[in-house]
């Protein structure tokens, strides 16, 4: 039977992780178009099973470093990893904060849009007071949120890709069959999970539950293939309208249109609006850690109203951004030089200074 604590230990980081990386990194399907499916249907598997396994292993590893150093935000777990060179990691996060959220705007209000015929600026202003309020109420209400709202997630990709196999089965047989040996599959899924895992130090906050080494590489473990399912479920889906769906904005959507069930398409927009108001909270909390690790040192506690304050200047920028790009161009580009960047300053450093601090001599006190 599932205990609370174990629930919290070994599934609640993934839970966590998959809600702040889904808006930017699926919700809308475009993400995985652009990385994917552009490669071909199975070179594309091929390269989310790269992406799973990398982050699989950066937050196993990340996970244990966290537990070690009890840095629960992201300003004291890369000053510990990186020293002074930590800023080049907050000048990543905070440019990829504002990428990501731009995205998540801009489909939020196309898909209160397309549900009700609201202007799309009614949709981004919902999301915007959503993601206020949670930032406002901090950890606790943000992991019991999360938690609940994965769970409908899965449910709901769950039923979307039987649904698609009900009414397309057959097409989806015959495109997984195609295979391009010379798509670049391996760098696609690398440059997608270095963007994705990027993002961790923003769930710092759900790790204070780990107690042990065994705890944190276990956990960190599962958080990446809990991560990537929703992920395989909506790529599956899409599959079966391939190769139309490549050139949509938001393929998500289009493919509940192609499904023409109106109980569904309400019901799963729903359901992606809420992982765009979770992305946009898992980001923007991460950097209201950062600067409540601050408060922290000089005995203080950071206001619940400043948490609420920082959280609109960043949404409205963000939403700025998102105007003056648009949606595609703003994953065609703006992601592909942010992989890079957090290869730079997050992955490669977790696994090589990380893994070696973990495992040097002079840690064994830490092995518990």
């Amino acid at each position: 039977m599932l205990t609370s604590a174990c629930f919290r230990k070994y599934l609640l980081p993934g839970f966590i992780f998959q809600s702040i990386i889904i808006g930017g990194g699926y919700g809308t399907g475009r993400e995985l178009v652009e990385f994917f499916m552009t490669n071909g249907p199975m070179a594309g598997l091929l390269g989310m099973l790269v992406s799973m396994i990398i982050w699989s292993a950066v937050l196993a590893v990340a996970f244990e470093l966290a537990r070690m150093q009890k840095a629960y935000d992201y300003r004291s777990f890369l000053g510990g990893l990186l020293g002074k060179g930590w800023i080049g990691y907050e000048i990543v996060y905070v440019i990829g904060l504002v990428l990501v959220v731009s995205v998540i705007g801009s489909a939020s209000g196309e898909i209160l849009n397309s549900m009700f015929g609201l202007s799309e600026i009614v949709g981004i202003s919902l999301m915007i007071l959503a993601v206020g309020v949670l930032a406002f109420y901090g950890s606790n209400v943000i992991e019991r949120v999360f938690s609940i709202w994965s769970i409908a997630l899965f449910a709901g990709f769950i039923v979307v890709i039987s649904v698609s196999y009900w009414r397309f089965g057959d097409k989806v047989g015959e495109v997984s069959r195609m295979f391009d040996p010379e798509a670049d599959w391996i760098m696609s899924g690398a440059r997608y999970a270095a963007y994705n895992v990027g993002l961790m130090p923003a769930m710092l906050f759900a790790l204070r539950h780990l107690e042990t080494r065994k705890e944190a590489f276990l956990s960190g473990s599962i958080a990446g293939v809990i991560a990537m399912l929703p992920g395989v479920f909506i790529y599956y889906s899409m599959l079966t309208q391939y190769p139309e769906i490549v050139s949509e904005p938001i393929p998500a959507y289009y493919l509940l249109e192609m499904m023409d069930i109106p109980v569904l398409q309400i019901g799963f927009q729903i359901i992606l609006f809420g992982t765009f108001i979770e992305t946009g909270v898992g980001v923007i909390h991460g950097f209201n850690e950062r600067i409540a690790g601050v408060y922290l040192e000089k005995g203080l506690i950071m206001p619940a109203v400043l948490r609420f304050g920082i959280a609109m200047v960043l949404l409205i920028l963000a939403v700025f951004v998102a105007d003056a790009i648009g949606i595609v161009e703003i994953i065609a580009r703006g992601y592909g030089a942010l992989t890079w960047g957090y290869w730079a300053v997050f992955v490669i450093p977790v696994m090589t200074i990380g893994i070696w601090r973990i495992y040097r001599p002079i840690t064994t006190a830490h092995r518990t």
